[in-house]
């Protein structure tokens, strides 16, 4: 028997096909091969449309089956992981009624931040242990404010996974973690927030029926099931955002554990069983995939917008011709510090830990007579992992102190030069592990149908692939230090 998980990325959606006996990957494929659109209409402003991510699921569920591998009849659950913070939005007729505002959209920070000062900072973060910021709530007030007609039509607004679920199922739930993600979760009194609903004027009808995060959250559709070749009935066991799940997918489920990853954004995230909250809103915080009114498991999350995003970027501009893999044989090259240049990652959008400011992506103290594309890819990771290092310096302000960090090999992890930055850094080893977010939906999946008794039984024949202890940390503090001041005089400018 074999679980089906789905993971709907900024770039590609990834589809995984596990056995569950050994909970070893059978199938792997994405679509599509290259980056999908993001769509900028404005500066600050990132949409995706929700149709696409349906046709990519479909065409990458129908390229696994391709393989031959398994009979796709015995897939006997699905699990969802999701893009976090997007805004889907539909009609009765469960029809789109705009592009989604995804996740690194700025728009709707003014309106978070008044919304926050109108709460009052105290009251908002004691109950959702956020900031609005530019989180789902926000983007939904800013719909209300600036397309009226598409709000009126609003029948139920959704998170990315939810969606997904819909047009497998035609059902539309929703979680705890996911209307915690959205800032639309009273953590407080333990059900939705009447504060958030209040300030911006939402009426509670348009938000799906509440299911826990692993449960039936409805059944495969005979028509669905016939073009993608699975079995009618099959249930849609699990959904959740990608870092929470990243988390589940490396076993990450108990207070003190950490995971970390590093794709188009990265994320640092532990899990605590307080209602932690950082008095700047710098970090936030939601509810994880096992939080119960009942028992209290929350993510403490570090996100930073810009991070593989920047990679991509500096491959594009100077290194078209190469892969991944070359580029990072080029920067191992280099030594530590990139001979004095250095680079803040910050361009793609508000970073909440910089307190939702818009600081840009800058090249510092280039040598034209010696700072050669090597550097360039050098500094690029570097940059990266010192903004790792800024952002679990905060993570250590409020109470969480990793003796080791967990992650997924894949993305920047899977580049030496990123992970000696990273663990020289933060001075903090980290463990690899072969689990992703694929993988970790449709072991969610078969949490949700049972199939497990629990979690660790889920993971039991997870190994660590390689532990990295840090290495050389007094060069890569020096550097940090000299990057850390760059950037507090950037903070202080704007």
């Amino acid at each position: 028997m074999y679980l089906l998980g789905i993971d709907i990325g900024t770039s590609s959606v990834k589809v995984s096909v596990i056995e569950t006996l050994t909970q070893k990957i059978v199938s792997t494929a994405q679509y599509p091969e290259t980056e999908a659109e993001i769509i900028a209409l404005k500066p600050g402003w990132a949409e995706q449309s929700p149709e696409n991510w349906w046709e990519f699921t479909q065409k990458a569920i129908l390229k696994n089956h391709q393989t031959k591998k398994y009979n796709p009849q015995d897939i006997i659950g699905i699990g969802i992981a999701y893009q976090m913070h997007g805004l889907v939005l539909v009609d009765k007729n469960q029809q789109v009624l705009r592009n989604a505002i995804i996740w690194c959209d700025s728009r709707a920070v003014d309106i978070g931040e008044k919304a926050f000062q109108n709460i009052g900072q105290a009251e908002s973060l004691s109950h959702h242990l956020n900031s609005p910021g530019n989180f789902t709530a926000s983007k939904l007030a800013w719909v209300k404010e600036n397309e009226p007609e598409i709000f009126a039509n609003i029948y139920k607004l959704m998170l990315p996974g939810d969606f997904i679920s819909m047009k497998l199922t035609g059902h539309i739930t929703t979680s705890i973690s996911a209307l915690s993600e959205g800032i639309f979760w009273d953590f407080k009194n333990n059900k939705l927030s009447e504060k958030i609903c209040k300030e911006f004027g939402f009426d509670t009808s348009i938000f799906p029926e509440l299911k826990p995060v692993f449960s039936n959250h409805g059944e495969v559709k005979t028509d669905v099931a016939d073009i993608l070749q699975l079995k009618a009935g099959i249930q849609v066991a699990y959904k959740a955002g990608d870092q929470p799940n990243n988390a589940l997918s490396l076993n990450v489920l108990e207070p003190g554990e950490v995971a970390a990853t590093a794709g188009t954004s990265g994320v640092i995230y532990g899990v605590s069983d307080q209602l932690v909250y950082d008095q700047q809103s710098r970090i936030n915080t939601f509810a994880h995939v096992n939080y119960l009114q009942n028992q209290i498991r929350t993510g403490v999350l570090l996100c930073i917008n810009g991070t593989g995003i920047l990679n991509s970027w500096a491959r594009k501009l100077f290194a078209k011709d190469l892969s991944y893999p070359e580029i990072n044989q080029l920067a191992s090259q280099v030594e530590i510090g990139s001979k004095g240049l250095r680079i803040l990652p910050f361009g793609n959008g508000a970073e909440r830990m910089l307190n939702n400011k818009l600081i840009g992506a800058h090249i510092f103290n280039i040598d034209l007579n010696q700072h050669q594309a090597a550097y360039i890819f050098n500094a690029v990771q570097e940059g990266i992992a010192f903004s790792f290092r800024y952002g679990l310096d905060i993570i250590r302000e409020n109470g969480l102190n990793p003796s080791v960090i967990r992650a997924g090999k894949s993305n920047l992890f899977l580049s030496e030069v990123f992970r000696k930055a990273f663990t020289g850094a933060t001075q903090v080893p980290i463990e690899l592990y072969q689990n992703d977010g694929s993988v970790g939906a449709a072991l969610g999946a078969g949490i949700g149908i049972k199939h497990f008794k629990n979690a660790q039984e889920a993971f039991q024949n997870q190994e660590v692939l390689a532990t990295i202890e840090p290495q050389e940390t007094e060069a890569y503090d020096a550097a940090y230090q000299e990057w850390k001041q760059l950037l507090n005089q950037k903070i202080n400018n704007i």
